[in-house]
């Protein structure tokens, strides 16, 4: 008996069985066919179909792209059930049964794979059907559907080539629009369709139902390894050998006439959480046309005016298949002829705005707790509540208004196509894609672009759900902007902008405007700071930021971080005339002229370190002395270095001798970090004297102050001794000089995987480790952060490495060094503190990863630490589960 590679929908008890969990049911049947089965058991009113499995489509594709043995078998038997239950007949002339045929991946992937409606009709069944439904030109609109549904996704003709028939035919009715098309004019489409499928393909098109059947399935299969398909789960983090299922469902039609309709419909509101059914939908269309921008939808409050029985009983299923999920979900309906039928239900995908409201009211309304609600929100969903919005109060030019699809504001130069899209944005520019409609094949400009602009389209449109899906601003529907491919430009109430031109798009209110537009902070308030509330009650490890003046410093105290990680002293030598003071040190001969040149710098450092110490009042504040080379400091152009010179009364050409000495080859491995301060010990000095004495001053204004001074680059603890002996000593002289004690510590930061390896003697003198995981990372693998990007995206396109791992810490390599490093460190001295202060310390999977290592506290940027502290609630809740 061969394996079952087909389940019914009213076999999902069996499914159930055989996958061992819902979870796993979902695997099997992927989410659209987990969700109509279970909505076919609950009694919901769901098409008859069946699901073909995912562990069919992998072994197709693993197969030359053959079905595997007894799949086509067991599709005909589920066919024929289906004909049993709907008294229809497939292929039959006079009673045809038609069936969509659709993908469905375990997790969602809107639009990425592909989808075929009205299949089954050929000359014969499509006479049967109009006179089955006394409705020829709704008869001959379905097969015009089919026709270059089919033509476009699997035998793969350019679906601009039919867009362009339909539009030359739309432009000779009165209405302009799909729905004026009459049966005639339907009649010449089909055969102008035809006609291109023939040229384009040199085959005819399949008149045999069982041929469309076989073909359609084939090309949901392929469709998993599809560019799009790829790129998603790529940005998205999907692997790759789960597979698509493949539904084949019972057609009904929205396309039936006035009384019938099609929509999307989200128990809440996707973008903002309010709790109020929310979506779209188009009377006499079929699902397509919501998506794809077609004609603009109506919102679905209207369905309650235009056909109340229908909306009524879809309110009532929607809040059902809610309390039963417990989580919003998103459906697709199709009402024909007054009679409702469900097509999908799925948990929504959402903002991250209102992904922390939907929690928060759902903890409040006794559906979830209060740890499922931290767990239930991800923690990189945060970003788009973190960063800065359009300034209220600037005044700012609107060109055009369209639908806010997706929140937030982005601004960028106007490019027009994926593929510029995607080389501007790998070169680090900032585009906004503007575009009449977006399609699945735009995606890969479309991860790489800001945000998003349509000129048609709804809130359910293809861009307005991977814009909310990847986080991204986007403004759909805005009706009077006109674009020019050709001419590369667009056109808005008078306004034209060409492609190069900067414009912001304000996803949250549907502005779009010319220029770059002035923005304001982000503040936590409200629900989001409920469920920081929240997660603190379940966080275990630590949350510090990285912030160089005091104004990060307060920032990241208003996002609740819990001292300074990583303080670069470096940073406030670039500002005003202390640059000047900074060349002097290093142009300086002996030590003596570099005391000199640093007495200038003392008082600012002085001065930067009390800032920090007030806005951190009771936190401990990490400082790490002076790291980059100091080539770094001096001027490159030689206007700037002569300017230099009569500045501060040297010869140029001393400045040209100084440049030359300290050119390295390499200089990430070269002349920094701690090998400067051990070279010349004086900059240590003042260092830790401006540190201490900082200190001393915000302590006498009853402020409690936590110095921890950390030593970089340290590859031996004989370095490390050097410099804390140093540190020790101003510190003993300064409480000396003032009469007041203070506490503090010495550490380093590891960065080497020398350092990580002997960390048990680097611990007899460091109280306290930070792991710096972008050098590590950079030591690791023996490659440049700079210059990693010429060839580190192939290397994850091609699975040579899971992810970039500057983005994601390598817990593989880099991630055995960290946990290494600590285990030798406690080894020496148990209480040790630990942390990392790389960019990885922001990312929720280096910061689960750093959890279970047993660190103390990560650090990140400012805007960073609501998603750090997200993330180690969301691992602390993990292991709570596990112990279970």
């Amino acid at each position: 008996m061969s394996k079952k590679w087909v389940y019914l929908f009213e076999e999902v008890e069996e499914a159930e069985k055989y996958a061992g969990s819902w979870d796993g049911v979902r695997g099997l049947l992927g989410g659209k066919g987990a969700g109509l089965a279970d909505m076919t058991r609950a009694g919901l009113p769901v098409p008859p179909g069946f699901t073909i499995t995912t562990e069919a489509c992998n072994a197709f594709l693993a197969n030359n792209q053959q079905f595997p043995e007894g799949m086509w078998e067991q599709t005909l038997e589920a066919l024929r059930k289906i004909e049993e239950k709907t008294g229809k007949k497939f292929g039959d002339p006079s009673n045809p049964l038609l069936v969509s045929v659709r993908s469905g991946a375990k997790f969602s992937m809107p639009g990425m794979m592909d989808t075929v409606l009205n299949l089954g009709l050929n000359k014969e069944t499509l006479e049967g059907l109009a006179k089955l439904t006394g409705n020829p030109r709704f008869a001959w609109d379905a097969y015009r559907r089919f026709v270059q549904l089919f033509g476009k996704i699997v035998m793969g003709v350019d679906g601009e080539k039919f867009e362009h028939v339909l539009d030359e035919w739309k432009a000779k009715t009165e209405g302009g629009q799909d729905t004026d098309l009459t049966t005639e004019m339907l009649q010449e489409i089909v055969k102008e369709f035809k006609r291109i499928i023939k040229e384009e393909t040199g085959k005819d098109f399949p008149e045999d139902p069982y041929e469309q059947l076989k073909m359609a399935i084939a090309a949901v299969f392929n469709s998993w390894n599809g560019r799009r398909a790829r790129d998603y789960r790529r940005i998205n983090k999907i692997p790759d050998d789960l597979g698509t299922a493949v539904n084949i469902v019972t057609m009904v039609f929205g396309n039936m006439g006035w009384d019938s309709a099609t929509g999307v419909a989200f128990t809440r509101n996707p973008s903002t959480g309010e709790k109020k059914l929310y979506g779209e939908y188009l009377a006499n269309a079929q699902g397509e046309d919501v998506v794809a921008g077609i004609r603009t939808p109506k919102p679905i409050d209207e369905l309650a005016k235009e056909m109340p029985e229908a909306y009524r009983e879809l309110q009532e299923i929607a809040d059902r298949l809610e309390r039963h999920y417990k989580d919003m979900q998103d459906l697709e309906f199709t009402i024909e002829r007054g009679k409702l039928y469900m097509l999908q239900t799925r948990t929504g995908k959402r903002t991250g705005l209102a992904a922390v409201k939907i929690a928060v009211d759902m903890v409040k309304e006794g559906l979830i707790d209060k740890a499922t609600a931290v767990q239930r929100v991800d923690p990189n969903a945060l970003d788009q509540l973190l960063h800065p919005m359009i300034d209220p109060n600037a005044e700012v030019q609107v060109i055009a208004t369209g639908l806010p699809a997706s929140p937030g504001a982005a601004t960028g130069k106007v490019v027009f196509d994926a593929d510029e899209a995607e080389e501007l944005g790998n070169k680090g520019e900032k585009v906004i894609l503007v575009r009449v409609e977006t399609a699945p094949e735009d995606f890969h400009g479309m991860a790489a672009a800001q945000g998003f602009l349509t000129a048609r389209g709804g809130m359910t449109s293809h861009a307005a759900v991977v814009a909310r899906g990847m986080g991204k601003p986007c403004v759909a529907g805005a009706g009077d902007v006109l674009i020019d491919y050709e001419k590369r430009q667009f056109s808005a109430n008078g306004v034209v902008v060409r492609e190069g031109d900067y414009i912001t798009i304000d996803g949250s209110t549907g502005r779009v405007i010319l220029g770059q537009a002035p923005v304001v902070e982000p503040e936590l308030t409200g629900d989001f700071a409920t469920l920081m509330e929240w997660a603190d009650e379940f966080r275990t490890m630590g949350v510090r930021a990285n912030a160089d003046i005091p104004r990060d410093a307060r920032v990241a105290r208003g996002f609740g971080a819990e001292g300074i990680g990583l303080c670069r002293t470096e940073h406030m030598f670039f500002e005003g005339d202390r640059i000047d003071a900074m060349r002097e040190m290093i142009l300086a001969d002996t030590p003596e002229a570099r005391r000199k040149a640093l007495a200038k710098l003392l008082p600012l450092q002085r001065s930067d370190f009390a800032g920090l110490f007030r806005e951190m009042d009771g936190y401990p504040v990490i400082i790490r002395t002076l790291d980059p080379p100091l080539h770094e400091f001096l001027p490159r152009e030689k206007e700037e270095i002569e300017a230099l010179a009569k500045k501060i009364g040297v010869p140029a050409q001393k400045i040209y001798d100084r440049i030359e000495q300290l050119h390295e080859f390499n200089p990430m491995l070269g002349f920094r970090g701690c090998r400067l301060g051990v070279t010349y010990p004086e900059i240590t000095e003042m260092q830790a004297r401006a540190i201490f004495e900082a200190t001393v001053e915000v302590k006498k204004e009853g402020i409690n102050v936590f110095p921890e001074v950390m030593i970089p680059l340290v590859s031996d603890v004989n370095e490390l001794n050097l410099q804390a002996e140093i540190v020790h000593r101003v510190a003993k002289e300064v409480m000396e000089e003032t009469g007041v004690e203070f506490e503090y510590k010495v550490g380093t930061m590891i960065e080497l995987p020398r350092a990580a390896l002997l960390a048990d003697e680097i611990a007899q003198t460091a109280e306290f480790f930070s792991f710096g995981t972008n050098d590590l990372t950079q030591t690791t693998f023996g490659m440049s952060r700079d210059d990693a990007g010429r060839f580190l995206p192939l290397y994850v396109e091609r699975k040579i490495l899971p992810d970039d791992p500057f983005q994601v810490l390598d817990q593989k390599g880099v991630g055995k060094l960290v946990q290494m490093g600590t285990e030798l460190g406690r080894k020496t001295r148990p209480d040790l503190e630990v942390g990392i202060c790389g960019e990885h310390g922001g990312e929720p999977e280096s910061v689960k990863f750093c959890y279970k290592v047993g660190l103390d506290y990560v650090s990140c940027s400012p805007y960073r630490v609501p998603i750090a502290k997200l993330a180690a609630a969301q691992a602390a809740l993990g292991e709570a589960e596990r112990d279970k």
